[in-house]
C-alpha cells in the first residue's frame, strides 16, 4: 500500500510540473520571438554648444533636426536610415523629454529588429549622455507604443533594450559627470560609442556601468549613421565582435575615402 500510495503520490507531482511547464511555455515562446531592440541616442551637432570644429550653420544648428549633421543631413542617422533598402521607418512616437527635438523608430525589412533613435538637442548634449550611461548602467526602465496593423507593440527604449549606442561629439572632452552611473545588476549590456577617441573618454563611465563595448573608436572621426548602419549589420547576424569591428571599418574607409588600414586602427571593440 505504501508503495502505490508513493507511486501515486510521485505520478501526481510530476503531472503538476508538466502542467505548470506547458502552461508557462507560451511565455517563454513569446519571450524568444520578442523583437530585438536597438536604442540609438544621438546629441546632434551644434556649433555653439559644443567643442566640436564648426561646420556650416544649417548642419551645426543644434535646434533644427532637419537638416543636422548627425540625424537629417545626407550621412545622418534618420535620413540614412530612412533611405536604406534594409530599414523602413516604422513610427514616429512622441518624444518623452523635451530635450528630445524628434523620436524615430525603424524596423529591419527582413529581420525581427527595431531601432528606437532619438535627437537630443545639441544644447542638451550632457543629458544624452547621461541618458546613454543610465540605459547601459541599467538605471532606465522606459518604453515606448508602437502601433503595428491592429495592435499595439511596446518596445523597450531603456536598459531592457538588446544594444544601446550614443552618436555625436565626444561631450565628455568638454565636461565631467556629475555622478558615477554604477551598474544595476549583473548583466553586461553591449554598447556602441561613435564619438572621437570614445574609448580614452567613455573608458571609466562604461567600465563603472559594468557595459560591453562592442564598438568605440581611438582618434577622431564622422559619426555618421553609415558606420552604425555596418555594424548593426554584422549584429544582427550574430557575427563576432571582430567582425563587427571590421564591417564598421570598411564602411568608414569608404565614405570616409581613406585606407581600410586606418578604419581598422580607429576602430575597436571590447574593453
Amino acid at each position: 500500500m505504501r508503495t502505490a500510495r508513493a507511486s501515486a503520490a510521485v505520478f501526481v507531482v510530476l503531472s503538476f510540473a508538466l502542467i505548470t511547464s506547458a502552461a508557462a511555455s507560451p511565455a517563454g515562446a513569446q519571450q524568444e520571438d520578442s523583437p530585438r531592440v536597438v536604442v540609438a541616442i544621438v546629441a546632434l551637432a551644434d556649433n555653439e554648444h559644443q567643442g566640436i570644429v564648426p561646420v556650416p550653420a544649417k548642419l551645426g544648428n543644434g535646434d533644427e533636426p532637419a537638416a543636422n549633421l548627425y540625424w537629417g543631413a545626407r550621412y545622418g542617422l534618420k535620413a540614412f536610415f530612412s533611405r536604406s533598402a534594409d530599414w523602413a521607418l516604422a513610427g514616429r512616437p512622441a518624444p518623452p523629454d523635451p530635450a528630445i527635438l524628434e523620436r524615430c523608430v525603424f524596423k529591419h525589412k527582413t529581420e525581427d529588429v527595431y531601432l528606437v533613435a532619438d535627437a537630443y538637442a545639441g544644447r542638451a548634449i550632457k543629458d544624452a549622455i547621461i541618458r546613454f550611461l543610465r540605459i547601459v548602467s541599467g538605471a532606465d526602465s522606459g518604453t515606448l507604443s508602437l502601433p503595428v496593423g491592429d495592435k499595439t507593440l511596446t518596445l523597450p527604449s531603456g536598459s531592457d533594450a538588446d544594444l544601446a549606442a550614443y552618436i555625436g561629439h565626444d561631450g565628455l572632452m568638454d565636461f565631467s559627470l556629475d555622478e558615477l552611473y554604477i551598474g544595476r545588476d549583473t548583466r553586461c549590456r553591449e554598447s556602441i560609442v561613435l564619438a572621437c577617441y570614445s574609448q580614452s573618454f567613455f573608458a571609466a563611465p562604461l567600465r563603472n556601468a559594468r557595459a560591453c563595448p562592442l564598438l568605440w573608436t581611438t582618434g577622431l572621426m564622422a559619426p555618421e549613421a553609415y558606420t552604425l548602419k555596418a555594424a548593426l549589420d554584422g549584429w544582427i547576424l550574430n557575427e563576432t565582435a571582430e567582425q563587427i569591428r571590421i564591417r564598421a571599418a570598411q564602411a568608414y574607409a569608404d565614405y570616409q575615402k581613406i585606407s581600410l588600414k586606418s578604419a581598422k586602427r580607429l576602430f575597436i571593440s571590447g574593453r
